[in-house]
């Protein structure tokens, strides 16, 4: 029997800048409009496309938001409407591929520099080297 997927599992899908370019276009036509940015998890804009609907003012900008999205870099389109994706398997990916032992002690050599930016033995220009140095070794 088929069934149709669940809107939840549908809106925590990576967001395509195609299909928000063609949801753009619908709105560009279709006597409302403001879909693209519900679908790009936007639902303040949405609903004012939405009460805006009787005037051409959504229809204008969803024709160039369609544009946009469409000559938008695929990066760019990711980095602004699909941030949270990559986050999560660059965390899954930097757990699965660190040893704990190593950032156990990388963590203890940042105390010990903290607390001596803190007596001021160094200055905070030395400590912020250093702890990037230190951090620079996790990854």
């Amino acid at each position: 029997m088929w069934r149709s997927p669940s809107w939840n599992g549908i809106l925590s899908q990576p967001k395509d800048r195609k299909v928000a370019s063609l949801l753009a276009l619908a709105g560009m036509i279709a006597p409302i409009s403001g879909f693209h940015k519900f679908y790009l998890k936007q639902p303040f804009w949405g609903t004012l496309y939405l009460m805006l609907s009787w005037t051409p003012i959504p229809r204008i900008a969803c024709g160039i938001e369609a544009i946009w999205y469409l000559f938008q870099d695929a990066t760019e389109f990711d980095s602004r409407f699909n941030s949270e994706i990559p986050s999560t398997s660059i965390a899954a990916t930097f757990a699965s591929n660190v040893d704990p032992a190593k950032i156990s002690a990388i963590t203890d050599a940042v105390r010990q520099l903290d607390q001596l930016r803190i007596d001021g033995l160094i200055s905070e220009y030395e400590f912020e080297q250093k702890r990037r140095k230190l951090l620079d070794q996790i990854g």
